[in-house]
């Protein structure tokens, strides 16, 4: 048995997007679902591979998750200044 990378397919609710691709690509796209059927015993459109695939690849950026942590990251809010002379306040207990 083949050990690849998208091991079954979600079915949600899906928004359209159309998009173009080689004819490379889409030959590829082919031929994984043809393994991808052969292995599951469905038979899987190769169209219906290229979200998962893409969340795949989503997933395993790491670089993006980190620009992606940083980007929802709340900004502190900036601290008032201390007035001058002001004894310094603690949420300690004494």
């Amino acid at each position: 048995m083949t050990k690849l990378k998208l091991a079954s397919l979600q079915d949600e609710k899906p928004v359209k997007l159309s998009v173009a691709v080689p004819a490379a690509l889409h030959r590829d796209l082919v031929a994984y679902a043809k393994i991808l059927s052969r292995e599951s015993g469905k038979p899987i459109e190769a169209s219906k591979l290229i979200v998962p695939m893409v969340e795949k690849f989503i997933a395993s950026d790491r670089e993006f998750a980190k620009a992606r942590g940083a980007q929802s990251k709340p900004i502190p809010k900036p601290t008032a200044p201390m007035p001058e002379g002001a004894p310094p306040t603690s949420s300690a207990p004494d």
